[in-house]
């Protein structure tokens, strides 16, 4: 068993158990004078999940993502309607050879590419650290030496090397 892992759960595998034999009651409660048993990895994940730090992420997220992809889906929508509706209007010479229908497929792969350029751009400024923390919060956590993210993240201080 390596040590330096936190995401290795020994009782989560049944190793160190004897055909249930443990500690705890048979109820998984300690009993009186015996000290409370750590929590498990879902127990944390579960605090990590409820708490203040990890919802804010999550909003960040989906205050980015919702209204881009519905933008997004209403202008291929937009395209896909024009192109079947009004072959006048997608047929109308714009300079040459290249017509409407044609300047609205390349703006079709401008705004994929621009997308993903806000997307990171976004997830960069407003979410990496944030998560990062709660990455770093979750690791100590499972090695028992973590703050509790009820209140959200602890010190900066305590979190990996060279922070």
């Amino acid at each position: 068993m390596r040590l330096d892992d936190p995401w290795y759960e020994a009782s989560a595998a049944g190793w160190g158990e004897a055909d249930g034999e443990g500690d705890a009651a048979s109820d998984g409660t300690s009993g009186p004078g015996e000290p409370r048993p750590a929590p498990s990895a879902a127990e944390i994940y579960l605090e990590v999940h409820r708490s203040a730090a990890f919802r804010e992420v999550r909003r960040r997220y989906r205050r980015f993502v919702a209204p881009a992809a519905l933008a997004f889906l209403l202008w291929y929508l937009a395209y896909v309607v024009a192109a079947t509706t009004a072959p006048g209007l997608m047929a109308r010479p714009v300079a040459g050879a290249v017509n409407v229908a044609m300047v609205a497929g390349l703006g079709q792969f401008l705004t994929t590419f621009l997308l993903t350029w806000a997307y990171a751009r976004h997830a960069r400024l407003r979410r990496d650290r944030a998560a990062l923390d709660l990455r770093w919060d979750t690791q100590e956590m499972t090695r028992g030496l973590g703050p509790d993210l009820a209140n959200g993240p602890g010190p900066r201080a305590t979190r990996g090397p060279g922070r």
